[in-house]
């Protein structure tokens, strides 16, 4: 594990983008494509923002996967993760992205599994962008996360904090009309991943980096499984790191 504490979340996403970067180039000199998982929220803006400020990247050689999506939410909604990656990532490097495949949730939830379970597990996924919950959630896999499955996608049922998190953030009108089940890449997946840059920005995620950072690994704090991955970079920004102990900041890197 290595950790990154910065100032805010700006400098937390340029140092995480910058990561990122160089990742992406190693993995295409070496191997001459990679293989990425982007994801999505409020954690991912400035972490997007500097990857795609670096000119240097072949983005004619990067397959896009991503993470998850809610059901039922068409691709014009404002809350729709398609519509995100649409808007901020894919048409910004179009055309010269290799492949994207995103995830439909106006499909029958299963069949859109198995469509990208198959796809996916043809290509070997080289990096991992994600971020964590306020309910220690990685990607939508709330608690009790599902640490077994080799399946990797799941139709999973949101609850109220996931919820709670999704309406406060505003991108819906009401509670009740953010959705109660999704599509979300499985944590075995997740974790097949060579390398995963994890970003976790403000205050009201400091419980749950506290949790999944110090605490044991549990499906009751999903993201904690991270622990047990060789390849994870943290970045957090101040805010998010106030309530972890001095025996996990003294080998943090703060910026």
């Amino acid at each position: 594990m290595t950790l990154s504490i910065l100032k805010n979340a700006e400098e937390m996403g340029k140092a995480a983008g910058k990561k990122a970067a160089q990742i992406l180039r190693t993995v295409i000199q070496e191997k001459g494509t990679a293989n990425v998982i982007l994801a999505t929220g409020a954690s991912q803006f400035e972490v997007l923002k500097q990857v795609l400020s670096e000119k240097d990247i072949a983005w004619d050689k990067v397959t896009m996967f991503h993470l998850d999506e809610y059901l039922g939410i068409s691709i014009s909604h404002p809350a729709s993760f398609r519509k995100y990656l649409l808007d901020r990532f894919i048409t910004v490097v179009s055309p010269n992205l290799k492949e994207a495949f995103l995830i439909n949730g106006e499909n029958d939830g299963k069949k859109e599994c198995e469509r990208l379970g198959e796809i996916i597990k043809k290509h070997p996924i080289d990096l991992a962008f994600v971020g964590f919950g306020e309910n220690g959630h990685l990607a939508f896999n709330d608690p009790p996360a599902n640490f077994e499955t080799e399946e990797p996608y799941l139709v999973v049922d949101l609850d109220q904090a996931c919820r709670q998190q999704q309406f406060g953030e505003g991108w819906f009108e009401s509670l009740e009309s953010v959705p109660k089940q999704a599509i979300s890449m499985s944590i075995n997946q997740i974790m097949k991943t060579k390398h995963i840059i994890c970003s976790v920005p403000d205050t009201r995620k400091a419980v749950a980096v506290k949790n999944c950072l110090n605490g044991e690994i549990s499906n009751l704090n999903p993201a904690s499984i991270l622990q047990k991955h060789p390849n994870c970079a943290y970045f957090l920004d101040q805010n998010a790191a106030t309530l972890l102990p001095e025996s996990i900041l003294k080998i943090s890197k703060t910026v």
